[in-house]
């Protein structure tokens, strides 16, 4: 039988390329999504590659709209195989520039959102004994870089909650994967939020000029996926960074404190 593969924020950017990955294999991709308009047209494009689509509004800030999914997913197909917490959002600023009101925004979909998804189909993936469940963080989760503050938080959280459930589900037959991309070209700052004039455009800018493309995040995904591995790490330097903190965290609070100000000029230049 086909994969059966559940993607939140899948209309779009790295979700859309990670859905044409699964079809591509012949797998069963259901979208959720809260734009009908993108979901339809990604749900056709998906079995135009040889995949079986399927969109479904769902909006991650909803606990019933993930259980709707769940629902149908079980009714039409038996079940799901692999559940992608990927719907978020983007936010930039410094901790007295971020107003309470983009905090509570950000980590209502980049967190709660995640933890509903993980909540709602745990359950299932347990009931099954098999299954692996995608959580989508970011780079900034780990490298924790300046004027990011509550989009570094949200994604931190996402980590967190990753380990803590891949240390909960041994011997279950369920899989965890946290997946922590740095700049690639993708639609995030479409719905931005900041106090730093032109930041999107800077953003942007970063994210053009990266060799990582979300079609190649989407297949260390789908191997990750494949070999039930945990961390997907896609840029070549910034995993070595990381690697760097785990080992010596004064020679990357150094090469961190380095580069601060220079990424703050970036983040800044109008």
């Amino acid at each position: 039988m086909s994969q059966r593969v559940f993607i939140t924020g899948g209309a779009s950017g790295l979700g859309r390329a990670l859905a044409l990955n699964y079809a591509r294999q012949g797998a069963r991709v259901c979208i959720g999504d809260i734009t009908p308009e993108q979901g339809v047209e990604t749900e056709s494009a998906i079995n135009e590659v040889g995949g079986k689509g399927l969109f479904l509004e769902c909006d991650v800030r909803r606990l019933n709209s993930l259980e709707k999914a769940k629902d149908a997913l079980v009714e039409r197909w038996g079940g799901v195989d692999v559940v992608v917490n990927n719907a978020g959002v983007a936010s930039a600023g410094s901790i007295e520039d971020t107003t309470i009101a983009d905090w509570e925004w950000i980590l209502d979909i980049n967190v709660m959102g995640v933890v509903r998804g993980c909540k709602v189909f745990t359950p299932l993936l347990k009931e099954q004994g098999s299954g692996t469940i995608v959580n989508i963080a970011s780079m900034a989760g780990l490298m924790l870089a300046p004027l990011m503050c509550s989009y570094n938080v949200s994604k931190a959280g996402v980590i967190a909650l990753s380990e803590t459930m891949n240390h909960e589900f041994l011997d279950t037959g369920v899989n965890v994967c946290v997946v922590c991309p740095a700049f690639f070209q993708t639609n995030l700052t479409s719905s931005m939020r900041s106090s730093i004039p032109g930041i999107q455009n800077n953003v942007n800018k970063l994210m053009q000029r990266s060799s990582v493309t979300a079609d190649d995040v989407a297949e260390d995904i789908a191997r990750a996926v494949r070999k039930g591995s945990f961390w997907v790490l896609p840029h070549k330097t910034e995993r070595r960074l990381w690697y760097i903190k785990r080992a010596s965290p004064k020679a990357f609070d150094f090469l961190l404190g380095m580069e601060s100000k220079r990424w703050m000029k970036k983040m800044q230049k109008n």
